[in-house]
């Protein structure tokens, strides 16, 4: 397994139901073939460097984890068609495999 880090935004004004159902849904996408999460950091509001969706500012969460390669696109299709998910980055981190 290597190792990654997800880095995703939802909209300030989302409740934490929802939040919580993002995050149940991520730890699932990671989990579910044999994946395991190794860190969750709430970097909370910031400011975002141009508007997106009409938001000036955006509620961040970083996921360190380790994955097969395989989990990170189904990872990915989940992140896009959830709507509560403005942005999200997933990048390999070689220097803590």
């Amino acid at each position: 397994m290597k190792a990654y880090e997800l880095l995703f935004f939802v909209a300030p004004n989302t409740d934490e139901e929802t939040r919580a159902g993002v995050m149940k849904r991520i730890d699932v996408a990671i989990t579910a073939e044999g994946g395991v999460v190794d860190s969750v950091e709430d970097w909370g509001k910031r400011t975002l460097a141009f508007e997106i969706d009409d938001l000036t500012e955006g509620d961040y969460t970083l996921i360190n984890f380790h994955a097969d390669p395989q989990q990170i696109a189904e990872l990915d299709r989940v992140l896009r068609i959830n709507d509560a998910v403005k942005r999200h980055m997933v990048v390999c981190r070689s220097d803590r495999d």
